[in-house]
């Protein structure tokens, strides 16, 4: 997958450029932008959270982690994966390099709610 081509690229451009600067390169090249991009996505890893009501209020519940060797098929079709393995709600899914977030995505897949059943995923 091109991921420099796909919606991930949004989340990461910044991050990316600022991660250059940091390092004397003010104006990269595409080569070069693509070579740090695919560098810091092998490190990077997703957080798959959705809202639920909680307490009078509503909270994020973590559903999954998602390494960079295993999310192709949800960077292909992020709506539809969530659909296909959690149902319908609105979820939340944060981009992560290290410990700092690097980008925020909503998804409001339209279905039946399957991930209430599901467990919290907790810290390891």
């Amino acid at each position: 997958m091109d991921l420099m081509a796909s919606w991930v690229w949004k989340h990461f451009e910044e991050y990316v450029r600022k991660h250059l600067a940091r390092h004397g390169k003010r104006e990269p090249s595409p080569e070069e932008l693509r070579a740090t991009f695919e560098a810091i996505w092998r490190e990077s890893s997703a957080t798959l959270l959705v809202q639920e009501p909680w307490m009078g209020t509503f909270r994020f519940k973590t559903l999954a982690r998602l390494r960079p060797e295993i999310a192709e098929p949800f960077l292909a079709d992020p709506t539809g994966y969530i659909l296909t393995h959690y149902g319908g709600g609105k979820f939340k899914v944060n981009f992560h390099h290290g410990p700092h977030v690097v980008g925020t995505r909503t998804f409001k897949p339209e279905g039946e709610p399957r991930w209430q059943a599901l467990p919290e995923l907790t810290e390891d």
